[in-house]
């Protein structure tokens, strides 16, 4: 299984929705927990990186491509 690829000020959908109802997050921090900042009401979570991986869907819009050349 491939593993999924992410960074920092990317935007990715998770296999679950936030309680607001949107289930698009965006990612402020990274290290062995993963902060991540829901599109919808702001609500920031910490979660750890595993759990992360587990639930994250896929990468909607990555942070790196607007930011190239």
């Amino acid at each position: 299984m491939e593993r999924k690829v992410f960074g920092l000020g990317d935007i990715v959908q998770m296999k679950k929705q936030h309680p607001c109802g949107t289930n698009e997050m965006e990612i402020i921090r990274m290290g062995m927990d993963i902060r991540i900042k829901c599109t919808g009401c702001q609500h920031s979570v910490l979660i750890p990186r595993a759990k992360f991986e587990k639930n994250l869907k896929k990468v909607l819009q990555s942070a790196q491509s607007g930011e190239e050349d």
